[in-house]
């Protein structure tokens, strides 16, 4: 078979190098990685060379602004990763479909995306190519996961996407000069059902992102804010949000973005060189951990109200690889011949998120699907959707929302140290050793109330919605503790996700780490609990089964 010649411009990128170690797997392809420095170049094949690459790889210097003519090089398919993409033009492109080569790129910026079918789906069709633009995380994956998410659905209110990097992942320039551009800028958005201005990072709000935990975000240009609302039936709001790991970061662009929106300087883009300094000095006080989400809310295929949400998380600087997965994909699908579009289009529709994902197997990154029936009178149901319907019987009776009375053995542990005697103290929590137990449980609309009884020791707390889809409290007076329900082979694991004092969120780095759930042991709820502190070490845990059929009972007056 003969070699399939691909033209990567923008090869040394923070983008471009992760494609061009997806691409150097394809023992078919000859890869020429292009930059403008030949010398980044050589250290790019060197590294792809070293860790086994199958494709053929050559290097070229290359000005994506001046593009040489692509007849000496005569490639199969040109990839642009270069950037940035705001107010570029498509001479690149043009001069791929000119010389009969596919055309793949990974932009993000709003107006270029929009104007791509315009400027060369008819000279594409009639050369009998495929070129294809913000083949990346946004809008490729992120409407490829709601194409799954959504599907069936009979109605849809609200979209959210949002992206989080983390402090330490890699910033390319041309990625912080995109960011800038529209920092405080008038930005398009559909909100409330209708299209409105708002200013570029604004809409501040707290996103709870699984695997990563809570990320600020705020709304951002980019072509998903077009094409959100332009292929899906949004009732009311369709938005895209961009996140800094680092809340100093975060809220001080927010405050950048106010002399842009004032009028008082045109754009924050100048500021690019200064901005990744000092995003570098931080960059320790964060984290290589990154990732996306994807939430909708609507009505299922049975008409009921429903959230639910995708979620990617990726971990040790594993994230910037994922903008290059979709490009990636596309890129196997016409290598296979999988891909027999031709035209021009955004990266919306082509490619499935299982073959997106394939791309990225390999590395510690990770996906999970929640959702949640909101109007459900079962506090867990309401959490887990259509998960309830899986868990084991005894979780059901146990939390499927009737007032009863549980009895069964346990065995609790009290730490020896000043802080487990001072919270055994206050909470009435019980001896270490053997106990008899019973538990009354109340459950209404809000929630469920736990009376536990060890023996002489009793304790009480309160479950109720936390808000962010999959969430919940727990409540002991003014100190409350937020956990992510998930189901497990056996039962349900709650999964700590933070903490507060009278409504006043307080420090992760001081919290306590807590290990819960709930599983069937023949037929009977076992339950455990561990809590213990990295400066004093354990503070309580019990473990035990319920051994009694649970005892209905009417609430108390």
């Amino acid at each position: 078979m003969m070699a399939r010649r691909v033209l990567l411009v923008g090869a040394t990128g923070t983008f471009g190098s992760r494609l061009a170690a997806l691409l150097a797997k394809h023992a078919e392809v000859e890869l020429i990685l292009a930059a403008r420095g030949t010398g980044a170049l050589e250290a790019l094949r060197a590294s792809l060379v070293g860790n086994g690459a199958r494709a053929r790889i050559l290097v070229r210097s290359f000005d994506r602004l001046r593009p040489p003519d692509l007849s000496e090089l005569s490639p199969w398919l040109v990839v642009d990763a270069a950037g940035p993409f705001q107010g570029s033009d498509y001479r690149l492109a043009q001069a791929a479909v000119r010389h009969g080569a596919h055309y793949v790129d990974l932009a993000d910026a709003r107006d270029f995306v929009a104007g791509f079918p315009d400027a060369l789906d008819e000279s594409a069709r009639q050369a009998g190519v495929l070129a294809v633009t913000a083949a990346s995380s946004t809008p490729a994956l992120s409407q490829a996961a709601l194409d799954h998410l959504v599907e069936g659905w009979r109605a849809i209110d609200e979209i959210v996407v949002a992206i989080s990097p983390g402090a330490r992942a890699p910033r390319g320039l041309s990625v912080i000069e995109a960011i800038l551009s529209y920092v405080g800028q008038p930005v398009r958005a559909f909100r409330n059902g209708t299209w409105q201005i708002v200013r570029g990072w604004s809409g501040q709000r707290m996103l709870y992102m699984p695997g990563l935990g809570w990320r600020w975000g705020s709304i951002c240009e980019t072509p998903d804010l077009d094409l959100l609302a332009r292929r899906f039936p949004v009732r009311s709001t369709a938005l895209f949000m961009a996140g800094l790991e680092l809340p100093v970061m975060h809220h001080g662009l927010t405050l950048l973005s106010l002399p842009v929106h004032w009028g008082i300087i045109r754009s924050l883009r100048s500021l690019a060189r200064p901005i990744r300094t000092m995003a570098d000095a931080l960059a320790a006080f964060g984290s290589d951990r990154g990732g996306m989400i994807v939430e909708a809310i609507g009505r299922d295929k049975q008409d009921r109200p429903i959230r639910a949400r995708w979620a990617l998380a990726a971990e040790a600087n594993s994230g910037p690889n994922t903008p290059a997965a979709p490009a990636a994909a596309l890129i196997r699908a016409l290598l296979e011949g999988r891909e027999m579009t031709r035209g021009a289009t955004a990266c919306v529709g082509l490619l499935d998120q299982r073959d997106i994902l394939r791309e990225l197997a390999h590395l510690p990154i990770s996906t999970r699907v929640d959702d949640g029936l909101p109007q459900s009178n079962i506090l867990f149901e309401r959490l887990l959707g259509n998960r309830w319907a899986t868990l084991p019987a005894c979780i059901k009776t146990v939390h499927g929302g009737e007032h009863q009375t549980l009895s069964g053995r346990a065995v609790a542990r009290s730490g020896k140290n000043v802080v487990a005697k001072a919270l055994r103290w206050l909470q009435g929590l019980p001896r270490t050793g053997p106990h008899d137990v019973e538990v009354m449980l109340n459950q209404d609309n809000d929630g469920e109330k736990w009376v536990r009884r060890f023996g002489n020791s009793s304790f009480s707390s309160r479950l109720c919605d936390a808000g962010p889809l999959g969430l919940f409290e727990e409540r002991f007076g003014p100190l409350r503790f937020k956990f992510d329900l998930q189901p497990t082979p056996n039962g349900i694991s709650w999964e700590f996700c933070g903490w507060s004092f009278g409504g006043l969120a307080l420090p992760s780095r001081l919290a306590p780490r807590i290990r819960a759930g709930a599983e069937d042991t023949n037929g009977f709820y076992r339950f455990r609990v561990v809590v213990s502190h990295r400066l004093t070490g354990l503070l309580f845990a019990y473990r035990g089964t319920l051994i009694d059929r649970p005892h209905f009972q009417a609430p108390p007056a």
